[in-house]
Protein backbone atom coordinates (compact mmCIF):
# COMPACT_ATOMS: atom_id res chain seq x y z
CA UNK A 1 0.00 0.00 0.00
CA UNK A 2 2.86 2.36 0.84
CA UNK A 3 4.43 1.78 -2.61
CA UNK A 4 1.22 2.97 -4.29
CA UNK A 5 1.23 6.19 -2.23
CA UNK A 6 4.89 6.86 -2.97
CA UNK A 7 4.35 6.21 -6.70
CA UNK A 8 1.31 8.52 -6.69
CA UNK A 9 3.26 11.23 -4.90
CA UNK A 10 6.13 10.92 -7.38
CA UNK A 11 3.74 11.11 -10.32
CA UNK A 12 2.11 14.21 -8.82
CA UNK A 13 5.54 15.82 -8.40
CA UNK A 14 6.57 15.08 -11.98
CA UNK A 15 3.26 16.43 -13.28
CA UNK A 16 3.66 19.67 -11.32
CA UNK A 17 7.21 20.05 -12.56
CA UNK A 18 6.17 19.62 -16.19
CA UNK A 19 3.32 22.13 -15.80
CA UNK A 20 5.55 24.78 -14.23
CA UNK A 21 7.41 25.61 -17.48
CA UNK A 22 6.96 29.30 -18.32
CA UNK A 23 3.99 29.82 -20.62
CA UNK A 24 5.93 32.25 -22.79
CA UNK A 25 8.36 29.55 -23.85
CA UNK A 26 5.64 26.95 -24.29
CA UNK A 27 3.78 29.29 -26.64
CA UNK A 28 6.83 29.41 -28.94
CA UNK A 29 7.10 25.65 -29.46
CA UNK A 30 5.43 26.11 -32.85
CA UNK A 31 8.30 28.42 -33.86
CA UNK A 32 10.98 25.72 -33.76
CA UNK A 33 13.13 26.02 -36.85
CA UNK A 34 16.03 24.20 -38.44
CA UNK A 35 18.07 27.38 -38.01
CA UNK A 36 18.97 29.38 -34.90
CA UNK A 37 18.24 33.08 -34.43
CA UNK A 38 18.46 35.77 -31.76
CA UNK A 39 18.21 39.50 -31.06
CA UNK A 40 20.85 40.96 -28.71
CA UNK A 41 20.01 42.67 -26.46
CA UNK A 42 16.40 41.56 -26.05
CA UNK A 43 15.53 44.91 -24.44
CA UNK A 44 16.70 48.22 -25.94
CA UNK A 45 15.96 51.94 -25.71
CA UNK A 46 14.46 53.89 -28.64
CA UNK A 47 17.23 54.76 -31.12
CA UNK A 48 19.44 51.94 -29.81
CA UNK A 49 21.03 49.20 -31.88
CA UNK A 50 20.44 45.47 -31.80
CA UNK A 51 22.48 42.65 -33.26
CA UNK A 52 20.45 40.18 -35.30
CA UNK A 53 22.04 36.73 -35.41
CA UNK A 54 21.20 33.70 -37.50
CA UNK A 55 22.88 30.30 -37.48
CA UNK A 56 22.40 27.36 -39.82
CA UNK A 57 20.41 29.18 -42.50
CA UNK A 58 21.61 28.18 -45.96
CA UNK A 59 19.72 31.03 -47.63
CA UNK A 60 19.60 34.80 -47.39
CA UNK A 61 17.78 35.76 -44.17
CA UNK A 62 15.31 38.64 -44.00
CA UNK A 63 14.71 40.07 -40.53
CA UNK A 64 11.68 42.30 -40.05
CA UNK A 65 9.86 44.04 -37.23
CA UNK A 66 7.53 46.98 -36.71
CA UNK A 67 10.27 48.81 -34.81
CA UNK A 68 13.12 48.86 -37.39
CA UNK A 69 13.58 48.70 -41.16
CA UNK A 70 13.86 45.23 -42.71
CA UNK A 71 17.41 43.89 -42.66
CA UNK A 72 18.99 41.31 -44.99
CA UNK A 73 21.63 38.93 -43.69
CA UNK A 74 23.40 37.59 -46.79
CA UNK A 75 23.92 33.86 -47.27
CA UNK A 76 27.14 32.82 -45.54
CA UNK A 77 26.92 35.60 -42.94
CA UNK A 78 25.62 35.20 -39.41
CA UNK A 79 24.69 38.67 -38.19
CA UNK A 80 23.65 42.22 -39.00
CA UNK A 81 22.84 45.33 -36.99
CA UNK A 82 19.53 47.20 -36.90
CA UNK A 83 18.72 50.59 -35.38
CA UNK A 84 15.47 50.79 -33.43
CA UNK A 85 13.15 53.66 -34.39
CA UNK A 86 13.64 56.73 -32.18
CA UNK A 87 9.87 57.09 -31.74
CA UNK A 88 9.45 53.54 -30.35
CA UNK A 89 7.33 53.64 -27.19
CA UNK A 90 9.01 52.32 -24.00
CA UNK A 91 7.20 49.33 -22.51
CA UNK A 92 6.15 48.01 -25.92
CA UNK A 93 7.10 44.49 -27.02
CA UNK A 94 7.66 44.03 -30.76
CA UNK A 95 7.81 40.74 -32.61
CA UNK A 96 10.95 40.19 -34.70
CA UNK A 97 10.60 37.71 -37.59
CA UNK A 98 13.54 35.86 -39.16
CA UNK A 99 12.70 34.49 -42.63
CA UNK A 100 15.12 31.85 -43.96
CA UNK A 101 13.89 30.31 -47.20
CA UNK A 102 10.42 28.87 -46.52
CA UNK A 103 10.92 28.82 -42.74
CA UNK A 104 10.34 31.64 -40.29
CA UNK A 105 11.04 32.06 -36.61
CA UNK A 106 9.93 34.76 -34.21
CA UNK A 107 11.24 36.32 -31.02
CA UNK A 108 10.39 39.41 -28.99
CA UNK A 109 12.17 42.75 -28.60
CA UNK A 110 11.19 44.96 -25.65
CA UNK A 111 11.58 48.75 -25.75
CA UNK A 112 12.83 50.24 -22.48
CA UNK A 113 13.89 53.66 -21.10
CA UNK A 114 14.78 56.64 -23.25
CA UNK A 115 18.56 56.44 -23.69
CA UNK A 116 19.92 54.62 -26.75
CA UNK A 117 22.08 51.57 -26.13
CA UNK A 118 24.83 51.23 -28.72
CA UNK A 119 26.79 48.09 -29.39
CA UNK A 120 29.90 47.81 -31.50
CA UNK A 121 29.16 46.90 -35.08
CA UNK A 122 30.73 43.51 -35.61
CA UNK A 123 29.87 41.31 -38.57
CA UNK A 124 31.38 37.85 -38.13
CA UNK A 125 31.28 35.72 -41.24
CA UNK A 126 30.70 32.41 -39.46
CA UNK A 127 28.76 31.61 -36.30
CA UNK A 128 28.97 28.58 -34.08
CA UNK A 129 26.40 25.80 -34.27
CA UNK A 130 25.30 26.14 -30.66
CA UNK A 131 21.59 25.36 -30.55
CA UNK A 132 18.42 27.28 -31.28
CA UNK A 133 19.00 30.98 -30.78
CA UNK A 134 16.47 33.05 -28.93
CA UNK A 135 15.75 30.42 -26.32
CA UNK A 136 17.82 31.91 -23.49
CA UNK A 137 16.84 35.55 -23.62
CA UNK A 138 13.71 36.84 -22.00
CA UNK A 139 13.65 35.03 -18.66
CA UNK A 140 11.10 36.58 -16.32
CA UNK A 141 12.05 36.36 -12.63
CA UNK A 142 8.40 36.32 -11.55
CA UNK A 143 7.73 33.29 -13.79
CA UNK A 144 10.80 31.52 -12.43
CA UNK A 145 9.76 32.30 -8.84
CA UNK A 146 6.20 31.12 -9.44
CA UNK A 147 7.46 27.90 -11.03
CA UNK A 148 9.85 27.27 -8.13
CA UNK A 149 7.04 27.90 -5.61
CA UNK A 150 4.73 25.48 -7.45
CA UNK A 151 7.38 22.77 -7.56
CA UNK A 152 8.31 23.27 -3.87
CA UNK A 153 4.66 23.22 -2.80
CA UNK A 154 3.90 20.10 -4.81
CA UNK A 155 6.96 18.31 -3.52
CA UNK A 156 6.02 19.25 0.06
CA UNK A 157 2.47 17.97 -0.42
CA UNK A 158 3.78 14.77 -2.02
CA UNK A 159 6.16 14.21 0.90
CA UNK A 160 3.36 14.84 3.41
CA UNK A 161 0.97 12.41 1.73
CA UNK A 162 3.64 9.75 1.33
CA UNK A 163 4.54 9.94 5.05
CA UNK A 164 0.91 9.78 6.24
CA UNK A 165 -0.16 6.48 7.78
CA UNK A 166 -3.60 4.98 7.36
CA UNK A 167 -5.86 5.50 10.40
CA UNK A 168 -6.45 1.84 11.30
CA UNK A 169 -2.74 0.89 11.09
CA UNK A 170 -2.21 0.29 14.83
CA UNK A 171 0.96 2.44 14.94
CA UNK A 172 1.08 5.66 16.88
Amino acid sequence: MRAIRVASAALLGVTALSLSAPAAHAARVSDLTSFGFSVTPSAVAPGGQVILRVDGCRHRTTVSSGVFDAVMIPRGHSSATATVDRDARPGTVYEVTFQCGDESGRTDLTIVGNRPTHHPTHHPTRGSHAGAGGTVAGFDLSEIGLGAALVAGTMGAAWHWSRRRPEGDGHS
